[in-house]
């Protein structure tokens, strides 16, 4: 098993090696290329397998419906995932309502009509959509547009801008859906995606290992908050923060960077150079919630990014990480970490 064949969002067992006629290559990219979730001739059955791996929707194709051949490659590292869609014939997409994720489509060839938040165009090899959670999404593609998607979970990229600005989100995350992926600053994005292309395709990579993950990740959510234009893109990349809320970054970025140490607000105030005081009034107006509650949550967090990256192979037990991340009254911690992810320490592990 490899660390990155777990998708979460879609069972791929029932899907492979299915009975296939012989279709063209169409550019699958070399990481992906034995990694395929799914292949089917019937239109039937590939809604079915996309409401799994995007949101339930209707699939229409025109007078090439014989062709017809829908296949999707993919790996997801732990809150992003890199698929490869095609359908092979000019066909219609149409989605009532995105899932919890936000994506951004790349024609690698080809172009495809969008409808997306109210706002029409072509997405090709130069211009990309971006879409948003739960909103409506029509996609016309023609017989030679498979795309490169990016499924970033909305939790996750909510919860880093969150960070990012030292308080709570007042209202959603919403992007632009045009996504100019020729100008200077996006060079930055092509990075970003190139290096997830690189620590897949490669054999003993860093992510291979199970390391450095969490740097990937953020490294593409960081890039796209940066560069794509969004509600709240003016606020964090041109202005300078409240006093409240550079007061809560300086003391998340201390805590996240020695997260693994011992912790107490006294020694955070001194790194900072703020007061016990204002540091927790500042986490309780931003956060709604105290600098330490704050500490809880992250360890929790990387309890859990780890328990669900282990493999078997990898010896990991539920002892040995909660402990390593301060956690060492066991009880009171499994009880915590089911009421913050649903499932029990040792189930995560063995899933």
């Amino acid at each position: 098993m490899s660390r990155l064949t777990r998708l979460g969002f879609i069972d791929t067992r029932r899907t492979a090696n299915p009975v296939r006629r012989k279709v063209r290559s169409r550019g699958v990219p070399p990481a992906l290329a034995n990694s395929e979730i799914f292949y089917t001739e019937s239109v039937r059955e590939a809604m079915a397998l996309l409401g799994k791996a995007l949101a339930p929707g209707r699939i229409t194709v025109g007078d090439e419906a014989d062709g017809f051949a829908a296949t999707m490659h993919g790996v997801r590292f732990r809150n992003v995932s890199m698929l490869y869609l095609d359908l092979h014939v000019r066909a219609r997409l149409e989605i009532p309502a995105l899932g919890p994720y936000y994506g951004v489509h790349m024609p690698m060839n080809g172009r495809a009509l969008c409808q997306h938040n109210e706002h029409s165009f072509e997405a090709n090899t130069i211009r990309a959509l971006v879409t948003n959670p739960e909103c409506a999404l029509t996609m016309d593609f023609d017989d030679d547009s498979p795309q490169l998607l990016i499924r970033i979970e909305e939790p996750a990229l909510r919860e880093y801008l969150t960070r990012l600005r030292g308080r709570r989100l007042a209202k959603p995350l919403v992007f632009h859906p045009e996504f100019d992926l020729t100008t200077d600053v996006a060079v930055r994005w092509h990075a970003a995606v190139q290096l997830l292309h690189t620590e897949v395709y490669h054999t003993g990579s860093l992510v291979q290992q199970g390391h450095g993950i969490d740097g990937v990740e953020e490294l593409l959510m960081n890039s796209l908050l940066y560069i794509q234009p969004s509600n709240y893109h003016d606020e964090f990349v041109r202005s300078a923060p409240d006093p409240g809320s550079r007061v809560v970054q300086d003391a998340i970025r201390y805590i996240d960077a020695h997260l693994a140490e011992p912790l107490t607000m006294e020694q955070i105030a001194r790194e900072v150079h703020m007061s016990v005081r204002s540091i927790q009034q500042g986490f309780r107006d931003e956060l709604g919630m105290s600098p330490m509650a704050y500490v809880r949550e992250r360890r929790l967090e990387r309890v859990h990014h780890e328990l669900t990256d282990a493999l078997p192979s990898d010896g990991v037990t539920v002892t040995d990480v909660a402990t390593r991340w301060g956690f060492h009254h066991l009880g009171s911690f499994a009880v915590e970490y089911r009421k913050r992810f649903g499932r029990t320490p040792s189930e995560t592990l063995r899933q």
